[in-house]
């Protein structure tokens, strides 16, 4: 999340004017996260989300998510729902953005989950695939494999982020492309689970948030991004064993990979940390000085990747 767009305080009174959700009491720019404008809003009716949709969030796509999460709501996982206003519609817009009002779920968002945390995360991440097989939507993942070169030469010459990043991408991107699986089973995924789009109360997750990243893709490739993000230091030097291990223990309670699927998580890491060094890269370079945001250090995800990269990187998935 993060504020790039600012809001009229008479237009938003005029938005929520649409809702049966009362008066504006207060509208506060929320810095985290990087791809829209967020806002926690409160009203004499509650507390509220209102995102403005920002740079790779295409309005077109907008009517996918609502449906996804609906779809999501009525298998019973934790997902937060669009408001809609009187006349049912969910999609607005306000300060040249569509925009959507989110109901707001408690829970906190975890910077060192324990063990026991990192297991109802993969449970939780296995129960949405579970609730998400039938669902019929689709959508290209924008932010997936065959994009990757496209993001590299969008970002300019990456050594100016980290010295010798260029010839590291160059060569990751040629391995990849060579290996990169085309048959493994896949539905619509999430994309972007990290403990910041998890909500907990202790050990219990009671939001599964932020799912504008969300494409049909590959399973596994979920469960991968979901081990770089949850099962790592914050500087990317060090896997826990431990809570690794809890990770994919959890997904295992709710849903058994395939044995393809299972030999292809080290290249599925991989590409996952690919992915993410790649886009921070990018914003890095390309996030405006004056934008409410807090930037994302890529260094992490390469030390990610290097890790993946070793020869017992399948160690790294055992759930026992």
């Amino acid at each position: 999340m993060a504020v790039y767009t600012h809001v009229d305080p008479d237009d938003l009174a005029a938005l929520v004017a649409r809702y049966d959700i009362g008066t504006v009491l207060s509208c506060k720019g929320i810095a985290e996260g990087v791809e829209n404008s967020n806002f926690l809003l409160e009203t004499t009716g509650g507390r509220f989300i209102l995102t403005l949709y920002e740079k790779r969030v295409r309005e077109s796509d907008l009517p996918f998510f609502v449906d996804l999460l609906d779809h999501l709501a009525g298998r019973g996982c934790p997902v937060p729902a669009m408001i809609r206003d009187r006349k049912g519609a969910a999609i607005q817009q306000i300060s040249g953005r569509a925009a959507c009002i989110i109901q707001f779920l408690p829970g906190i968002s975890l910077t060192k989950p324990t063990g026991s945390q990192c297991e109802a995360a993969g449970a939780a991440l296995g129960a949405m695939h579970r609730a998400v097989a039938d669902f019929a939507g689709e959508r290209e993942n924008s932010m997936g494999h065959r994009h990757w070169r496209e993001v590299a030469q969008a970002t300019g010459d990456l050594d100016v982020v980290i010295p010798g990043l260029q010839a590291i991408v160059d060569a990751e991107l040629a391995f990849l492309d060579a290996r990169w699986p085309t048959t493994l089973p896949a539905h619509v995924i999430h994309a972007d689970l990290f403990p910041d789009n998890v909500l907990m109360l202790g050990d219990e997750v009671t939001g599964l948030i932020d799912f504008y990243f969300a494409a049909t893709d590959f399973r596994a490739y979920d469960v991968a991004v979901t081990h770089a993000s949850w099962a790592f230091s914050a500087d990317g030097n060090r896997c826990d064993a431990a809570r690794a291990k809890a990770l994919m223990r959890g997904y295992a309670h709710e849903i058994t990979l395939t044995d393809a699927e299972v030999s292809a998580l080290p290249l599925l890491a991989r590409g996952a940390a690919l992915r993410f060094l790649l886009t921070r890269a990018h914003d890095w370079v390309h996030t405006p000085a004056d934008a409410l945001v807090t930037r994302k250090d890529p260094a992490p995800f390469l030390n990610r990747l290097r890790r993946y990269q070793a020869d017992d990187a399948a160690s790294l998935f055992v759930a026992a």
